[in-house]
């Protein structure tokens, strides 16, 4: 701020200060200097003088930009205004431009979330709406490590408030928080600008720029149109987005199944989830999906049907629409729209619009001949009407199947007869030729449709097998990739047949065991199933939700073998894992062995050479030097003794015998427990007014002296300091030594982690207890880095629930 003001004073504008507060700051000061300052106001508050803008001697220099610090602080009361945004929105008023600052804490909508992070509550807020209508928002941004080195160099805070700032609200996790919390909100306001900017220059084209959005796709060419479209539309909401492409029972509405692969690798390249569901009725279909992942926003393209077709099928898009109801549908344009008839109508007459235009045809087809053979009547013989009426038979029995087929045959022989064959107009048949001519259309109508009706049932088995082929690839694909295969398999049957539940069973020693289920009220025998589905004997996938025809049951059969293979994978993952995990405990006693055999051996020497020179006839020692030698054995004792204890501890950690009894504890009470065995130069800042947090005594005691004593062999000299965070109470051992080398932080907690092996005694479980204990407590032990170099050890416990 103090910069721009410069930067705007060497441009030859009028700028002078209206309220700046340096807080002592060296550098803040140091770029005041050379601005004009109006004085401010005083006032006594409760008998101390106070300072405030004279927004009076602002108005009355009357200069081109004030600069107004603070936005968000509250004036004394009894001033104009109670806030001083109220001040700015005066000058403001005015004509008067002013430069101000605001921190992203104070911001009104981010109140609650902000004390959230931090556990602050924010007294002083602006509101949004006030640092909205500025012309011009700058966002300064600044790394927490940026940040956190500037306060441990001084530039912010006195040297006796840094390390309680550093270990309170400026940890790196608060301002880690506060920085995204400022850069989401500055985007908001620059779509804010952007749709202002469209509206004053009456830019009426879509310009993309950045709940759970579902996008429906077929497979056809548009779909990549779709995908992409839905993730800007995602982005933008800040919400998840889920591709979904709907197999239709029969098949018929499937798609290539290389394009789909095509369509789920550029799903998950935009970050989307990709699913696939099955339906006979693709409205109905794609909308229980979309509730059942409680959809907010359902992206379709718009229809590639022509408009004749439109007339006897609204289509899918139009049916989505009427039927969303709280779920916001988007109507997305693509290159194929309204581009005729889809593919997949070609091959088979029984479509509903087929079925239409084919009793569409067997009423106007025959009464189109019957007007052209009455009005030619002079020029046509009878072969000619024969042969009209029996092409409308054939195209009646190509376009709409064999209903229509023999309804048409039948009009055209009674037509045919009627109007045509003599006698004229009664249905007598004089003539034996002529009662073959209407045998023989009938005949071949009816046949043409036969053949038809067969080529479409084919037609529909290859489309039902290649939509049975696509689940069962994806099935495969799911059991080999996914990194919980069984729980999403099962998931996948749920999705794709629209069922409410899915379990697997299994029956050992003769009773029923759920192995894995998804979806509410899973089946606990297969008796209760809707669908069961015997994998072998002992295993069972019990579906519930609807009955499934009979031939699902080779998909389900299908799913059911990946199901099983699945299992058997998951249960060689577990035995795997085992496997590593006693390979681990063998290191461990291997480790615990090598350190033993050295760490025992040296205090156990120590103490043997003292007592035997204490013990030697012919030596003769001087007080000093019996002294000295009980002093350590006394020492060589203290090391065993702690080593014991860690090994101990380390034992009930690894058995999982540690059982806290939890109370209220005071970390000072444990603190000083801690220090009473500990020598060295210990700084303690724990205040008593900390809440109590729930821990067990005697374990929080162990964790602070291992701690600390680590800490005072590496530093030697420590500080303790604590802290409350909300519902969470940190003590923070803060040293100044050598710290640890980037990536070590987590394997100092290994057990008989020594830094590489030089720490001067012990086998290197102190921290490592340290750490099993505290997280039996239910608490966090981290590490970071001190600032001017060191580490910090931050314990962190729940802070216990007092009683209204």
């Amino acid at each position: 701020m103090l910069s721009e003001a410069h930067r705007r004073r060497e441009r030859g504008t009028d700028v002078v200060i209206g309220f700046v507060e340096t807080h002592g700051r060296r550098r803040t000061a140091e770029l005041v200097e050379g601005l004009e300052i109006v004085p401010r106001r005083r006032s006594v508050h409760r008998g101390v003088e106070l300072t405030e803008m004279d927004v009076d001697a602002v108005l009355a220099r009357a200069p081109q930009v004030a600069v107004v610090d603070e936005l968000a602080h509250t004036n004394v009361p009894g001033s104009r205004g109670a806030k001083r945004w109220q001040d700015v929105e005066e000058l403001l008023e005015a004509g008067i431009d002013v430069l101000s600052t605001v921190n992203v804490q104070h911001l009104e909508s981010l109140n609650d979330v902000v004390q959230r992070i931090t556990g602050v509550p924010q007294q002083e807020t602006v509101p949004d709406e006030v640092v909205r209508n500025a012309n011009q928002i700058q966002l300064v941004d600044l790394t927490p490590e940026a940040l956190r080195r500037r306060l441990a160099h001084g530039d912010v805070y006195p040297a006796n408030k840094i390390d309680a700032a550093l270990g309170n609200y400026f940890r790196v996790g608060n301002l880690t928080a506060l920085r995204e919390l400022a850069l989401l909100w500055v985007a908001d306001q620059v779509d804010v600008a952007l749709l202002r900017y469209r509206a004053e220059q009456q830019i009426t084209d879509t310009w993309e720029t950045r709940e759970r959005v579902v996008v429906a796709i077929t497979g056809g060419t548009e779909s990549e149109t779709l995908i992409r479209r839905a993730r800007r539309i995602a982005t933008r909401a800040g919400g998840d987005l889920l591709v979904v492409h709907v197999l239709r029972g029969d098949g018929l509405a499937g798609a290539d199944p290389h394009s789909l692969q095509k369509y789920r690798k550029l799903a998950d390249d935009v970050g989307a989830t990709f699913h696939t569901v099955v339906g006979d009725d693709v409205p109905t279909a794609l909308l229980e999906f979309s509730r059942g992942v409680n959809a907010t926003q359902l992206v379709v393209g718009t229809s590639r049907r022509s408009r004749v077709a439109r007339v006897f099928s609204a289509g899918i898009g139009s049916t989505v629409v009427q039927e969303s109801g709280a779920i916001d549908v988007h109507m997305v344009t693509h290159p194929v729209t309204a581009s005729g008839w889809r593919a997949r109508f070609a091959g088979s007459p029984l479509e509903p619009s087929r079925l239409a235009w084919g009793w569409f045809l067997a009423v106007a087809g025959p009464a189109l001949v019957t007007a052209a053979g009455a009005l030619l009547r002079s020029g046509l013989n009878f072969s000619t009407n024969v042969i009209g009426y029996l092409l409308v038979t054939l195209v009646v029995a190509i376009v709409g199947g064999l209903g229509p087929a023999i309804a048409a045959a039948l009009v055209n022989a009674l037509l045919l007869n009627f109007f045509f064959t003599e006698p004229l107009y009664t249905f007598t048949i004089n003539a034996q030729q002529n009662v073959l001519t209407f045998f023989a259309m009938i005949i071949v109508g009816v046949s043409t449709a036969l053949v038809v009706d067969y080529a479409a049932r084919r037609a529909t088995q290859a489309a039902r097998a290649r939509t049975e082929a696509t689940l069962l690839a994806s099935y495969a694909r799911t059991v080999l990739t996914h990194p919980y295969p069984l729980a999403r398999l099962l998931e996948k049957v749920k999705e794709n047949f629209g069922l409410t539940s899915v379990a697997l069973l299994e029956r050992v020693d003769g009773a029923w065991d759920r192995v894995a289920c998804v979806g509410a009220a899973p089946c606990d025998e297969p008796d209760e199933a809707d669908v069961d589905i015997a994998v072998t004997p002992e295993v069972h996938l019990a579906l519930r939700g609807r009955s499934l025809p009979a031939s699902d049951r080779r998909v389900l059969e299908g799913a059911a073998g990946q199901a099983l293979l699945a299992l058997r994978q998951q249960r060689m993952a577990e035995q795997t894992l085992e496997a590593q995990r006693q390979a681990s405990r063998t290191e461990l006693r291997t480790a615990l062995l090598s350190a033993v055999g050295h760490d025992l051996r040296t205090p156990l020497t120590s103490i043997k050479a003292s007592v035997g020179s204490l013990r030697d006839p012919e030596l003769t020692l001087s007080a000093e030097d019996t002294a000295e030698l009980l002093e350590a054995v006394e020492e060589s004792a203290d090391r065993l003794t702690a080593l014991v204890d860690n090994l101990l501890d380390s034992s009930r950690l690894a058995t999982g015998a540690v059982s806290p009894q939890f109370r209220a504890v005071g970390y000072y009470e444990a603190v000083a427990r801690a220090l009473s065995g500990l020598g060295g130069d210990v700084e303690v800042d724990v205040p008593e007014s900390l809440p109590p947090v729930r821990a067990d005594v005697g374990l929080l005691e162990r964790v602070v002296a291992n701690v600390v004593g680590n800490a005072l062999r590496y530093a030697g000299a420590v500080a303790i300091r604590a802290s409350a965070h909300g519902s969470v109470v940190e003590l923070r051992v803060v040293d100044h030594g050598r710290g640890l080398p980037a990536g070590a932080a987590e394997q100092v907690f290994a057990p008989f982690q020594r830094l590489g092996d030089r720490t001067p005694g012990g086998v290197g479980l102190g921290l490592s207890v340290a750490k099993g204990f505290t997280e039996a407590m239910g608490g966090t032990i981290t590490m970071e880095d001190t600032p001017g170099g060191g580490l910090t050890v931050v314990i962190s416990l729940p802070a216990e629930e007092r009683n209204a």
